[in-house]
């Protein structure tokens, strides 16, 4: 691990002094306008925020570190025999610039085992107080924010420590808080609908192998290599979106990763970001029932065209940046028609995929027609037995931690400050335009 972390040194510290030397320059000059409708409507598309850990480009969807999602299949390292990429290689990826080779993944889940063993025991008795009818991600975001009294930049920063040390602390909560979140996640889904018969930790698999193991699928390799896909993909989609903008936010103020990701984790449930997943699911387990068996694509076009004029909205297609299809989605796509493609299920999304996109081009108001990842991480998780839908979005958090996280480091490596844009009221707008 050290070699990762003294990597991120060689970087982030002479990119630090490379920033300031930037805005001494050129601090002034202006990269983006935002207007009235920009204001209201939650800042879309307005660039005010510098994130390194990927981009999404409207037409060639999210990119890590400049590669897409096909490219990482092909460059990350995997488990011996396996298809999918090992997460832990992405994580590296995403924090260093640069693609690890296959020690430096086995030096991360090494790392990662040890640091996931010392879960405080405080963690497991809070959450055992719970209601076990408590939403998963209620009992998630407690389970972060438990674990803080193990925050080592907390400690640190009420010891005192020097701004430009802010980033090592904060390394190593965020390596330690990554670490644990498959047996935090394992465990609420195990006291919440299995009846609390926990399966205990194998570290000698992979991160991700570990968390199909103790979620009750170890036996299955398709599963373990579906968890793997899921937590890549996942990971991360730029800086805007609210769990990372959120972790950002809470974050400039100096909180620790803990509380950052804790604050995250109730943007991620909202049913507009990380709760959607399973809202789609739910949507197409409906469709399926109320049109009988498998439904054609003339029933399903007709179906659509039903919800549409009823004033709703097709769940899982259309994103707010992208115009193409989502990467994510096709990932998921292709993982389907190699392992399960006589699910009936899957028929459904795949009939829907081949039809909604014309519907909503001919409906005439989505700017974006295409699926995005929400439109088909359930139905794969479906076929394999995981049926609990409540729990997608905990899944879901354990992946996008990792992302926000590495952003987070490289946030107090850059020394960027608290978050704190001007705001007007509607009066000043009226006086401003209205005059």
């Amino acid at each position: 691990m050290s070699k990762m972390k003294d990597l991120f040194a060689s970087k982030a510290i002479p990119m630090g002094k490379e920033i300031k030397a930037m805005l001494k320059e050129h601090g002034n000059k202006v990269i983006s306008e935002v207007t009235l409708a920009q204001a209201y409507g939650g800042m879309r598309g307005v660039k005010g925020l510098v994130g390194e850990t990927s981009a999404l480009d409207p037409y060639k969807g999210i990119r890590f570190r400049g590669y897409s999602i096909p490219e990482l299949q092909d460059k990350l390292p995997k488990a011996p025999g396996g298809e999918e990429p090992l997460p832990e290689g992405l994580f590296y990826l995403m924090l260093t610039g640069e693609l690890p080779t296959e020690e430096d993944v086995k030096g991360i889940t090494k790392d990662w085992a040890e640091r996931a063993k010392s879960i405080p025991a405080h963690v497991f008795t809070l959450l055992d107080s719970m209601p076990t009818d408590a939403h998963p991600m209620t009992q998630f975001i407690a389970a972060i924010a438990a674990m803080q009294t193990d925050s080592t930049f907390a400690k640190k920063y009420r010891e005192g420590m020097p701004k430009t040390e802010y980033w090592d602390p904060m390394f190593e909560d965020a390596q330690t808080l990554i670490a644990r979140l498959p047996r935090v996640a394992a465990y609420i889904y195990r006291r919440t609908y299995k009846n609390g018969e926990h399966i205990e930790p194998n570290y000698d698999l992979d991160w991700a192998g570990n968390f199909a193991h103790m979620l009750g699928f170890g036996d299955n390799k398709e599963f373990t290599e579906l968890m793997r896909l899921y937590l890549t993909i996942h990971a991360d989609h730029e800086t805007g979106n609210v769990s990372a903008h959120t972790t950002r936010l809470v974050g400039s103020a100096l909180s620790d990763a803990y509380l950052s990701l804790s604050a995250a984790m109730g943007g991620l449930a909202g049913p507009l970001h990380g709760l959607a997943n399973q809202e789609v699911l739910r949507w197409v387990m409906e469709l399926k029932e109320k049109l009988g068996g498998t439904p054609n694509q003339e029933q399903i076009k007709t179906a659509l065209w039903d919800t549409l004029n009823s004033g709703q909205v097709i769940p899982g297609y259309g994103h707010a940046v992208l115009r193409k299809p989502d990467p994510r989605y096709m990932a998921q796509r292709e993982f389907a028609l190699k392992h399960l493609p006589d699910d009936e299920l899957f028929k459904v999304v795949s009939n829907i995929y081949e039809v909604a996109p014309n519907v909503l081009l001919e409906h005439g108001k989505a700017k974006n027609p295409w699926p995005n990842v929400d439109a088909h991480s359930g139905v794969l998780l479906v076929h394999y037995g995981l049926t609990d839908y409540d729990f997608y979005t905990v899944m879901f958090g354990v992946s996008r931690a990792m992302g926000v996280l590495a952003s987070l480091t490289w946030d107090r490596a850059l020394g960027l400050s608290i978050e704190r844009p001007k705001s007007v009221t509607t009066e000043w707008v009226k006086n401003e335009f209205l005059k």
